[in-house]
């Protein structure tokens, strides 16, 4: 996941503004454009329409329950799990970016591709992997038991135990959104300030973080909402949330008006933090005036090389050294205890096959939408390109339920089976690839489709021949994000999985949860070095940056 990537997931509204030398002439979309994007709109519609009519079909009981002392309380726990991670997300992120970019930190590059790989664990196998560790009888508690005679460690459960399980795993969306901006950012600033006889510490707080300050905003707005949506970490770690009260509700009741109530008061709870990320923002404008730029040179970090080896060390020890080495403990014990493997191998299938048809359905679908939005713009391309963030901003639990809703009813004859499935991945991640596709085509000027189009060339045969090829790169790339994303997605493939359907997030989730962790430790192993692929081509695609 790429820098950029993150960029225009956390700000998707933003579009450069299209010279008037390369302005489009046609203003009216062809069928083959508009038709497929009502489709597509339908579809991201349907997760808030059903909370519209479940909210207004739900019964007395319905709405006692939501109103009650303890759904307040969980909004509580949820909002305060979500500004703990996030603030300390941000101060381990900030000083990171810092040291990996800007500094003659020793193996910077290398320190950078290692600080950025705790993103590809899923929160349900980073959850496992806390509890197995530092649970009460956990490995620690064993290690600790000879030389010093500890029986029993302090519960990891609940806050402690989610909040520093989600910290370790989401500070990279922070890191690398502050590392593309803080790569292109003008040195003349500095060394104006320098000259003007401030220190290093004064030059930081006054010329650099506030130049910082839209990436971190959106670098915390996108863990926050990461936080507020997780499943894996809070369920294994008993930390009642939204989405867990949600997932129980669901399961322990026939009547779902209740799970619709908590699922709005949770997508109330996320425009709350959206809200908030606007207020932080302000008005506030960061522009630059053109000129040539020099390269950043890097500072010296002299007396402070040693402590800043340590930090960053510390840092990726606890978020992915320890953890490999206690899956390498549980994946030994597991094959030692002969773990059977044949279903293992079913659901590395399963996931890979669900993964690519995602990628790939997201990818064409994002397309007529970019290409709405860029070449056609208009009420109805606004509209298109606001319902399709739908799915981004909404948990997955909350798409799941509005899909079983949808399937049950509507759409029996793909009602439990593996097409709802992507259609869920499709509506939840749409707009990864959509960021992709609508930034390449941006790069490609409307002169080269007109002048196609006058050697007699039609619409589609102008897109696939010109438009297409140049798109390629960055298609690809949302893509790789897509399948990345949907390999480590876990409610809305409880929820929507045919019943003989299982992939290796259900797998991890329902081995963990029993506490069997070697059971766990094989298909948690082989989900994150299927995630590393994706993730290993978007750092290639932009390693030249730094």
């Amino acid at each position: 996941m790429t820098s950029e990537d993150l960029r225009i997931a956390a700000a998707p509204r933003w579009q450069p503004p299209a010279l008037p030398a390369e302005r489009q002439t046609w203003t009216r979309p062809p069928a083959a454009v508009w038709l497929p994007v009502l489709l597509i709109t339908i579809a991201m519609a349907l997760p808030p329409v059903y909370l519209l009519l479940r909210s207004a079909d739900a019964s007395a009981e319905a709405w006692r329950l939501l109103l009650r002392p303890r759904t307040a309380e969980i909004a509580l726990r949820s909002l305060s799990l979500a500004a703990a991670v996030t603030l300390a997300s941000v101060a381990l992120a900030v000083p990171l970016a810092w040291l990996t970019v800007r500094t003659d930190l020793p193996y910077r590059r290398v320190w950078g591709v290692l600080t950025a790989l705790p993103l590809v664990i899923p929160s349900y196998v980073g959850g496992f992997l806390i509890i197995s560790a530092l649970g009460p009888k956990g490995l620690l508690q064993g290690v600790l038991q000879g030389p010093l005679g500890v029986d029993r460690l302090p519960s990891i459960y609940g806050l402690p135990g989610a909040a520093l399980t989600l910290v370790l795993l989401s500070y990279p969306y922070v890191l690398l959104t502050v590392r593309g901006v803080m790569g292109g950012l003008n040195p003349a600033y500095e060394e104006t300030a320098r000259s003007l006889g401030l220190g290093p510490w004064a030059v930081m707080r006054r010329v650099t973080l506030p130049q910082l300050r839209p990436a971190v905003v959106s670098g915390g707005l996108l863990v926050g909402l990461y936080t507020l949506s997780d499943f894996g970490a809070v369920s294994l770690l008993r930390y009642e949330t939204f989405t867990w009260a949600i997932y129980q509700q669901y399961q322990t009741s026939f009547d779902r008006s209740t799970a619709a109530l908590l699922s709005a008061a949770l997508v109330l709870a996320a425009i709350l933090i959206l809200v908030s990320e606007a207020w932080t923002r302000g008005r506030m404008a960061y522009h630059e005036s053109a000129g040539a730029r020099r390269p950043l040179r890097p500072v010296g970090l002299g007396r402070w090389k040693w402590p800043a080896i340590l930090f960053t060390g510390a840092v990726v020890t606890a978020s992915l050294m320890l953890p490999a080495w206690v899956l390498g403990y549980w994946l030994v014990r597991g094959l030692h205890a002969g773990v059977a493997m044949g279903s293992i191998w079913t659901a590395a299938f399963n996931s890979v096959s669900i993964s690519a048809l995602a990628a790939a359905a997201a990818a064409v679908c994002s397309l007529p939408v970019a290409v709405l939005v860029v070449r056609y713009p208009g009420i109805f391309a606004k509209v298109a390109e606001r319902m399709s963030y739908v799915g981004y901003a909404l948990p997955g639990i909350v798409v799941a339920l509005a899909l079983v809703f949808f399937g049950a009813n509507y759409a029996r004859p793909i009602y439990q089976t593996a097409w709802l499935l992507l259609l869920a991945y499709v509506v939840m991640f749409l707009p990864a690839a959509l960021g992709a596709s609508r930034a390449s085509l941006l790069r490609v000027g409307p002169r080269l489709e007109e002048a196609a189009r006058s050697l007699g060339h039609g619409p589609l045969r102008t897109f696939l021949n010109v438009t297409a090829p140049l798109m390629l790169p960055g298609v690809l790339s949302g893509a790789a994000l897509v399948f990345l994303l949907t390999m480590k997605e876990l409610p809305a493939t409880l929820i929507l999985g045919p019943l003989d359907f299982k992939t290796l997030s259900t797998q991890v989730w329902s081995a963990s949860s029993e506490a069997f962790f070697a059971q766990a430790a094989v298909p948690a192993l082989l989900l994150i070095l299927l995630s590393a692929v994706p993730l290993g081509y978007l750092m290639l695609r932009d390693r030249a940056r730094f």
